[in-house]
């Protein structure tokens, strides 16, 4: 481990940081003993989900770990969250990255910091530690970001592929829930309760907000770097998860960024990976005091003469919805690109064959039943049970299946598969859906990866245009970016199907796709069996936070057909935490969290216009004598023409109703 011997660390549990305009942002810091006598750099975490009772959990051992380390290190809640005043009124506008250049200006003019700082994020966070970055504020030096994207239209929770994803009606509740819970009287005094109806008052409807922009306009090219990979002037560590939905971010970023950058993939969902899951787990905080040492302090910690990008190739696993750990083997690639990987070209036949030689001709087509996607897992894995894809078998009798023969020798996939086909629709909006699975020797199929498109988006996301239906067009997509050995003995499979349910929004009329085998193919970037391994330190963590477990937890995923009515059903429904994690009482604080979470998605296989998404919630909050709760339902349907979502919260302070909202909104379909 890089740096110096563990120093003793001061917690300072608030403090203000005042915007110009006068607004004051919530802070909690960490200090190295002795950084008021010699000064240190500093390392910021500027997020919306409250340092005091949100992420505390999760800040404590990451935090303390880089001020044992030689760092101040800071978490600030944004503007509109924790204790911060004002209100947040969307994500990434420019007045939160106003914000955070003041904050980075404010933390370079304290005594305890050298002029020097570095910042860090996962999701939000990681967004706007490169979107910061691109503004080129002058004390800030390096960034670490993970989980991440550099476009927020192809790579974020509301679209993928130019379609609509149902996690955009998530996120928008999950966003009115959180934003429902109040400022904590410890910190801001008896103006709590105004203060907090104050915000309630002014919450926007999310899910309408981004409802609202179906295709890459400027809303969305807003806080995307890929707009201009240049203005990034310091360097970047880029880290991701295969679990994760957000992966195809990192090798596109150490691709195009100018300035020193490095790459790490591992087997993990949306979890920071010094407790990352599945595991194996890695020493994240190693790896990142490294990088700060060489940026911030000026050692020479060997950063640089690490791979350009190191990522975890997966074993072959059986078809479980619960992963903890993926068997593999790190792998490191010296240029991103790299021209270690060799390309391999699969030719679709129509008799179903995926071949190195072309096969049969031969057009075939497709009608996937508007519930296909039944074991499409969750788009963003987060650790927690069921959320994995299970066995693709459940789907294929859905969709048009091409398979290679038995694999004689094992073969690895590192980084993106493509695919490019020949395509007619009989519909002016049509969706093509592409899984790549491992099929083992008892007919058990594991999704590898995968991707869903809108077929309007063929040649642009910024404008698409309408299929002609009949007229044939080729079209290149691109799976998601895997790392993946399929062993001896087993064989790869293609699907090509029109839907996935639950995953996205499904087209306003049933569509047939034609697919033209013999002029379709898939590319595979090829990693060499004999590539090296590697290896990654074992996880480290700093001081933990005290945590009581005063409820379990549990999530429950199910999915079941009326076999009278026909009815698909599909539901999560999750008690005491999101994520299954249990009521927890913060000890220090004595705050109490709980969240109880039932989203229920229904279609019938015959009609996409049957579709119906409902999601409701309750967040609970407080101590003794002070008791606080908001009940939050969306709801979500549509016909040919428009999305229509409703929305209600209820806010209780000691089970008394204290305020109310109600939102309607009617949006036209834009091609989705």
């Amino acid at each position: 481990m890089s740096g110096p011997v563990p120093v003793p660390v001061t917690v300072e549990e608030h403090l203000w940081i005042e915007m110009p305009d006068g607004c004051r942002l919530g802070a909690r810091l960490w200090l190295p003993e002795g950084a008021l006598e010699t000064p240190v750099p500093a390392i910021l975490e500027y997020i919306p989900y409250r340092k005091r009772d949100g992420t505390r959990g999760r800040d404590e051992p990451m935090h303390g770990y880089y001020a044992q380390h030689g760092y101040a290190a800071i978490r600030v809640d944004m503007r509109g969250s924790g204790e911060s005043d004002g209100y947040l009124a969307d994500e990434y506008l420019p007045l939160e990255q106003d914000d955070a250049l003041a904050v980075i200006a404010w933390i370079a003019a304290q005594p305890w910091c050298n002029g020097k700082v570095g910042m860090q994020g996962k999701s939000w966070s990681g967004f706007n530690s490169l979107q910061v970055a691109a503004r080129r504020p002058e004390a800030l030096k390096a960034v670490i970001t993970t989980f991440f994207t550099d476009n927020r239209y192809t790579d974020d929770i509301h679209y993928m592929g130019g379609c609509l994803l149902n996690d955009n009606l998530w996120w928008g509740g999950i966003m009115l829930a959180y934003q429902a819970r109040p400022l904590d009287p410890a910190i801001v005094g008896e103006g709590w309760r105004e203060a907090w109806l104050d915000r309630l008052a002014h919450m926007p409807f999310f899910p309408a907000l981004w409802l609202a922009h179906q295709r890459y306009d400027a809303y969305w090219q807003h806080g995307s770097v890929c707009t201009d990979y240049g203005a990034i002037a310091c360097p970047v560590l880029a880290v991701g998860g295969w679990a994760d939905s957000y992966t195809n971010a990192v090798p596109r970023l150490i691709a195009n960024l100018a300035v020193p950058s490095r790459g790490i993939i591992g087997p993990w969902g949306h979890i920071y990976p010094h407790d990352g899951v599945p595991g194996p787990a890695i020493g994240f905080l190693q790896e990142a005091v490294r990088w700060w040492d060489h940026w911030l302090k000026g050692e020479d910690t060997g950063v640089m003469d690490d791979p350009k990008l190191r990522a975890y190739v997966e074993d072959a696993v059986r078809p479980e919805g619960t992963r903890t750990m993926m068997p593999g083997r790190w792998v490191g690639l010296d240029q991103w690109p790299s021209d270690e990987l060799a390309p391999r070209v699969l030719h679709l036949g129509g008799e179903g064959r995926l071949a190195d030689a072309p096969g049969k001709p031969g057009v075939l087509s497709i009608c996937s039943p508007q519930s296909h996607g039944r074991a499409g897992g969750e788009w963003m894995g987060a650790g927690c049970a069921g959320e994995h894809a299970t066995d693709q078998r459940l789907d294929d009798g859905g969709a048009l299946v091409f398979e290679t023969d038995v694999l004689d020798a094992p073969l690895s996939v590192l980084g993106t598969v493509r695919a490019h086909l020949r395509l007619s629709a009989d519909q002016p909006v049509a969706h093509c859906v592409l899984r790549l699975s491992d099929v083992a020797p008892d007919g058990t199929a594991t999704r590898v990866t995968y991707q869903v498109f809108n077929l309007t988006h063929r040649h642009s996301h910024e404008n698409p245009e309408p299929l002609v239906p009949g007229e044939a067009f080729d079209v290149a997509i691109d799976l998601n970016v895997c790392g993946h050995r399929f062993p001896a003995g087993h064989r790869m499979r293609l699907a090509v199907a029109t839907t996935y349910w639950p995953l996205i929004w499904p087209t306003p009329a049933r569509v047939t796709l034609a697919l033209d085998a013999a002029a379709s193919r898939l590319e595979l970037p090829v990693l060499p069996e004999d590539h090296p391994t590697i290896t990654m330190l074992p996880p480290a963590h700093g001081p933990r936070t005290p945590i009581t477990q005063i409820g379990e937890g549990t999530v429950a995923r199910t999915s079941t057909v009326d076999h009278v009515t026909g009815l698909q059903t599909y539901v999560t429904e999750a008690a005491g935490g999101v994520f299954g994690e249990g009521i927890l009482r913060f000890d220090e604080t004595g705050t109490e969290i709980a969240h109880d979470l039932r989203r229920e998605l229904t279609i019938h296989d015959d009609d996409p216009l049957s579709a119906r998404y409902v999601l409701t919630q309750t967040i609970a909050m407080g101590r003794e004598g002070w008791r606080t709760r908001a009940d939050v339902r969306v709801a979500m349907r549509s016909d040919a023409t428009h999305f229509h979502l409703e929305g209600e919260l209820v806010a209780y302070e000691n089970d008394e109703p204290v305020a109310q909202r109600e939102w309607v909104e009617t949006i036209a379909r834009d091609m989705m």
